[in-house]
């Protein structure tokens, strides 16, 4: 072995311990792959999550997961346990790959206003209920109507009543914006 071919080696393998070690950062976007899951798991788990400004992305199934400080293998770990341990999969293998270093996502969102404790944009995900993101956005205050909550999507507006169960799991899209309305003299 030659002196060039010895030294390419020791910068490959220093690149990818490297990268293995890189940490995954808010605001940046980490692609997640699972496998030993049945097919249309993994159409529901596998794709690119946004890490929000707080460290956390959004996983199908078991929600909320601190990942920034994390390297990807640590994160790997830790989503497989969580699967394992709310007993959705028996042994999943999870692959994750964090973005490059200069890319920033931008943060897919769906929008909450009105008698809300936090109004303010709620990160979308696949999945998302009305009423999820009603209580992503803190849920109504004492002065809110769950009774007339709308929702604006595509310029169209529709009108639920989100205490009734039927209502609660309308799922959202990308870009929508909800409003819960003020409580009328009456409390509805």
């Amino acid at each position: 072995m030659n002196y060039n071919s010895l030294l390419f080696a020791f910068f490959a393998l220093f690149a990818i311990s490297a990268t293995s070690s890189a940490q995954i950062q808010a605001g940046k976007a980490i692609n997640i792959t699972i496998s030993n899951v049945p097919p249309e798991d993994k159409a529901t788990v596998n794709g690119t999550y946004p890490v929000s400004d707080g460290g956390m992305i959004n996983m199908p199934l078991i929600g909320q997961v601190h990942a920034a400080g994390m390297g990807s293998s640590e994160l790997q770990s830790v989503l497989q346990a969580r699967y394992k341990s709310a007993g959705i999969y028996t042994n999943p293998t999870i692959q994750v790959i964090a973005s490059g270093e200069n890319e920033r996502v931008v943060q897919e969102s769906v929008t909450v206003g009105g008698q809300v404790r936090r109004p303010g944009p709620v990160p979308y995900a696949k999945e998302l209920t009305l009423w999820q993101a009603i209580q992503a956005a803190g849920g109504a205050t004492e002065f809110g109507s769950m009774r007339r909550v709308k929702l604006f999507r595509d310029g169209n507006q529709k009108t639920y009543d989100a205490s009734k169960p039927q209502f609660m799991a309308i799922p959202l899209q990308r870009n929508d914006t909800i409003e819960i309305p003020q409580k009328t003299p009456w409390g509805t």
